[in-house]
């Protein structure tokens, strides 16, 4: 877990940076009491839970089997989880009682200072987890990476990001669509303002000269050459796992896609491996919170939902998907299909100094990757 803790320090030290930005402030018990929690929550009426992933099925069923309070959880991307959460406030109307959401920027700019949603620290979990998680609660950091197909290829078959901009990829890379998705447009961002250096650099070890362009940066040159080779861009990261890792391929698709794809390989028979010597990144991570509706009608079983994700057997069927608990005291499983904590220091940590300017260019980026962007 020595490279998982270096990603905490990293991860942490910058969500820390844009939680103190945005003034928003966790609710945590001095002192917290489960069991009567728990029978508060099992006066109150079932509550629904948003989260991006099918997974928040299982793990609402697992909640009601153990405590006797009814769960379901409610698969929404981020982007619906917004509006929907926004709506139902407005409307007086909840009924999505917890969101597990990733769009931590729009959250941290649209939900929490509006007060449609609640941070809550359970008061027990104060010392496990960080300080930099804990205000707005942020139970995981995801990451998205590169992978090829290992029936097609004995290993990787792009060492350098700048080679995804070369003839021989056209049409070949397939990516969740930016347009759709805004940790996309947010990753450009960061790239731009975090990592530019390097990304000239991968340039220069991969070309042997210096980059020479029109654009304002080395991250928007990759950006733009990237668009310009016709990349698959599709609706979610399903259709990249297929054509990707899909078995019985001659020439399968490069991509980009979540760690939690690589259950595929198991589930569907997919031939999905990990880059994980690409330079200079194997891919890029990002956070999600655990908030709580403020006019949820069911608020003790809202934030027994929120204890219960933060433990291991809560979080656990995303710990499958390589997703990292912001809990240290839980461990990774041995058994997590993608291989991630191998390279975790190799992932391009998301910095959420930046996040409003994030939050705020998204626009911006979607019109250069429009503008760019041919088949």
């Amino acid at each position: 877990m020595s490279k998982g803790k270096n990603r905490f320090t990293v991860i942490g030290a910058a969500f820390a940076a844009l939680a103190a930005a945005t003034a928003i402030e966790a609710r945590a018990e001095e002192t917290f009491d489960l069991d009567a929690l728990v029978e508060a929550a099992k006066k109150e009426k079932p509550i629904n839970v948003y989260d991006s992933t099918g997974k928040i099925v299982e793990m609402a069923e697992a909640f009601t089997t153990k405590y006797g309070v009814k769960a379901t959880g409610v698969k929404v991307s981020a982007n619906s989880q917004l509006e929907m959460i926004i709506r139902e406030a407005q409307a007086g109307n909840v009924q999505g009682d917890v969101a597990l959401i990733t769009d931590a920027p729009a959250a941290l700019a649209q939900l929490l200072p509006q007060g449609f949603v609640e941070s809550y620290l359970p008061g027990d979990m104060k010392e496990k987890i960080p300080a930099a998680f804990q205000e707005p609660l942020a139970i995981s950091t995801n990451a998205n990476v590169w992978a090829y197909n290992t029936e097609a290829y004995d290993k990787c078959p792009v060492t350098n990001i700048w080679e995804l901009t070369e003839a021989k990829w056209k049409g070949k890379i397939a990516l969740v669509d930016p347009l759709t998705k805004s940790t996309y447009t947010d990753w450009f961002n960061q790239l731009e303002k975090h990592a530019d250096a390097k990304v000239a650099e991968a340039y220069k070890t991969h070309f042997g000269k210096d980059l020479e362009t029109a654009e304002k940066s080395a991250a928007a040159a990759w950006i733009k050459a990237l668009a310009q080779n016709g990349p698959l861009v599709t609706d979610g990261d399903d259709p990249v796992a297929e054509a990707v890792g899909a078995a019985g391929q001659k020439e399968p698709f490069f991509g980009l896609l979540s760690s939690a794809k690589f259950r595929d390989n198991e589930g569907k028979g997919y031939k999905l491996g990990l880059c994980t010597e690409l330079t200079p990144w194997v891919g890029w991570t990002y956070t999600k919170l655990g908030l709580i509706a403020s006019k949820s009608a069911s608020p003790n079983s809202a934030k027994l939902f929120i204890h219960y994700v933060l433990t291991e057997e809560g979080i656990g069927p995303q710990m499958k998907d390589g997703k990292l608990p912001t809990n240290t005291d839980i461990k990774m499983p041995a058994d997590e299909p993608s291989g991630i904590m191998e390279v975790a220091d190799r992932l391009f940590p998301y910095n959420a100094a930046t996040g409003l300017e994030d939050f705020d260019r998204r626009e911006e980026w979607q019109d250069f990757w429009r503008v760019n962007y041919s088949k």
